[in-house]
């Protein structure tokens, strides 16, 4: 398990959404739409898989972030200590069931672009999710753990981009040995690279040990106290072994 890091703990994007509800601000609403953005989907996939079609699914997902933006949504739910995972998904279940009641889905969000979402990129995404074996709230934190995986890839992949042409070439050579897919052995990566293999060996130790501290950094700006890390760690991992 990765392990802690040294540095105290800072204000992340949630605490400081969290901190501010009731009297939202620039900062709070930009930190706000920075997580939405990144975890749309999950609750995409989760209203499909509950029954709606593509639309309404759509209109639910809009709705939502209207009323989260616009109301004091963040100040009202129990964040159970903060999680924005499960806050997240508390939240839609409390505006899908409203929504139910009063059958507005469409009047309330349907025709809004509260966010510049990819709903068609959506769609096909969840064209590819298994038919069967999944319920809703699995396929939600499944979706959740992964979307977190991607951003701390991103974050590293950042890193390497910003060392130069050749470490960003370096990265993705080594890139599937950390995400899975078809690999090479690491003499062959070695010579596409120009280095020997023992220093393949030793990028590849340096980058998975910076993939597990990305994973840490993007998880601590989802809770507000950093004790949750690691529990929340052990929850998207057992999410993604279910699936």
């Amino acid at each position: 398990m990765p392990r802690t890091p040294a540095h105290p703990f800072h204000t992340t994007r949630w605490s400081l959404v969290a901190q501010a509800a009731g009297a939202p601000d620039d900062a709070s609403r930009a930190a706000l739409d920075e997580l939405l953005a990144a975890y749309w989907y999950p609750l995409y996939a989760f209203a499909r898989r509950t029954g709606h079609d593509s639309h309404a699914a759509q209109d639910l997902v809009q709705g939502f972030f209207a009323a989260l933006l616009e109301k004091d949504y963040v100040g009202d739910a129990d964040q159970e200590r903060g999680r924005f995972r499960t806050f997240l998904i508390a939240a839609f279940r409390n505006h899908a069931s409203k929504e139910r009641a009063k059958a507005g889905a469409q009047k309330r969000g349907g025709d809004r672009r509260i966010l510049s979402l990819d709903f068609e990129d959506g769609e096909r995404r969840y064209a590819r999710e298994p038919a069967a074996g999944d319920t809703p709230e699995a396929l939600f934190e499944r979706r959740f753990a992964h979307a977190l995986l991607d951003r701390a890839l991103d974050r590293v992949a950042g890193d390497y981009r910003r060392k130069g042409a050749a470490q960003a070439e370096r990265f993705q050579a080594l890139r599937p040995l950390i995400v899975g897919g078809p690999t090479q052995p690491y003499a062959e990566i070695g010579e596409r690279l120009g280095v020997s293999e023992t220093a393949v060996k030793v990028a590849v130790h340096r980058l998975r040990q910076r993939y597990r501290d990305a994973l840490r950094a993007e998880i601590a700006e989802t809770v507000d106290d950093p004790a949750a890390i690691d529990d929340e760690i052990r929850r998207l991992l057992s999410a993604l072994a279910r699936g």
